[in-house]
């Protein structure tokens, strides 16, 4: 991906020096458990982040450790690509006649708290719409290479367009709709909700995708496979193979590998975002 001539945001928040550690009473720590397991099974962690008791209590302090100069680098990267998400969905939400409003993105090591709860590091990237931020810790990238098989600077990019994805879902009013109808059907219908919900925050990271391209040209060789590959990395039923050695369709949150893979590659084919209805889609 050519990103190093890029523009840098100015919607970073750096707080990797900042450690963050919780004490919680009546087994609040468990939380934190029940969301590492609801990650590991592609079940969407954030739906536990906000369930922190009244009796839980956040310790903050400042650490003096040192960032290294490859991390420093993937900071920069990600700064380039929230950058690029900017001017794509500024120029998008434009031609719709609606504002767009940049989001924050958090880097953080080890443990995070956001206003959708207290977060540690192995729930992964996720996006909080409470604070309209997303949070990451950029040791996921080698867990992406190395426990998913998704190397690549273009999955990397991949996934913070997912998670921007779910950003203008919020400031399009999706989001809401989804999460009052999901509090009025069941657990399966909910999860099917969510499905549809993640799959088309693939199809906008297509979109963004398409559009950078046209704009910038930032697509090199090999980009686009790298980014099918993380699609295809974390869908569900990857994900629970892995995890549990079988697969039960009813309970994904995210979509499949094949139609996280079908969702992108959409997004990146048409750039039109109504392309990206999965609410209305026969086939997903």
């Amino acid at each position: 991906m050519r990103w190093r001539s890029g523009r840098r945001s100015a919607n970073v928040e750096d707080r990797r020096r900042v450690r963050v550690s919780r004490k919680a009473a009546g087994g609040g720590i468990g939380i934190v458990v029940v969301a590492l397991i609801a990650m590991y099974f592609g079940i969407d962690p954030t739906i536990f982040l906000s369930q922190q008791g009244p009796t839980s209590s956040i310790n903050t302090q400042t650490s003096t450790r040192q960032i290294s100069p490859a991390e420093n680098q993937l900071s920069e990267f990600v700064s380039v690509v929230l950058a690029d998400t900017e001017d794509t969905w500024n120029g998008l939400f434009g031609k719709m006649g609606k504002p767009y409003r940049e989001p924050t993105l958090v880097l953080f090591s080890g443990a995070v708290q956001s206003a959708c709860g207290f977060a540690q590091a192995a729930v992964g990237p996720f996006y909080c719409p409470a604070d309209q931020k997303v949070y990451i810790d950029l040791s996921f990238y080698q867990d992406l290479k190395n426990r998913h098989g998704a190397p690549g600077d273009f999955a990397q990019a991949y996934v913070i367009a997912h998670e921007i994805g779910h950003h203008v879902q919020t400031l399009l009013g999706i989001s809401e709709k989804v999460h009052s109808a999901r509090s009025r059907v069941s657990q399966l219908e909910g999860n099917k909700l969510s499905v549809m919900q993640e799959l088309q925050a693939d199809c906008f990271a297509g979109v963004w995708a398409s559009h950078a391209d046209r704009a910038r040209q930032i697509l090199e060789e090999g980009d686009i496979e790298e980014a099918l590959g993380a699609a295809s990395a974390i869908g569900d039923d990857r994900l629970q193979r892995r995890g549990r050695g079988y697969v039960t369709p009813d309970s994904f949150t995210h979509g499949s590998s094949a139609q996280r893979v079908r969702w992108f590659k959409r997004g990146l084919k048409t750039g039109d975002v109504l392309d990206c209805n999965t609410f209305r889609a026969d086939n997903l």
